[in-house]
């Protein structure tokens, strides 16, 4: 699902317009990738969450030369599905309504 796919999804079921669903999904994403700058986690309850990984320098190889090069050392974000989501997915059920995960 792309993003455009997403608001549209999000504003089918909300009965809000597509502009006003894209500025709730940006805002959403926003809010996210900045508690994530800022190091914390975020946790949706019901769905999963997101946590900064501290990535450390490392050892690869460039596959058309076979050369080796370092891979510098980065933060990564994570994601790590809630169990309702996977016990949902194992059932073959779509994820939880935000109601749901309340």
């Amino acid at each position: 699902m792309t993003k455009q796919q997403l608001i549209e999804k999000v504003a089918a079921k909300t009965e809000l317009g597509k502009a006003e669903a894209a500025v709730a999904v940006d805002s959403v994403l926003d809010l996210i990738a900045e508690a994530l700058r800022a190091n914390e986690r975020v946790d949706l309850r019901g769905f999963g969450s997101f946590v900064v990984k501290e990535r450390k320098e490392r050892q690869g190889r460039n596959p058309r030369t076979g050369e080796t090069i370092t891979i510098a050392a980065k933060r990564d974000a994570s994601f790590k599905p809630g169990k309702e989501l996977t016990e949902k997915l194992a059932r073959g059920e779509t994820a939880p309504t935000p109601e749901e995960a309340v």
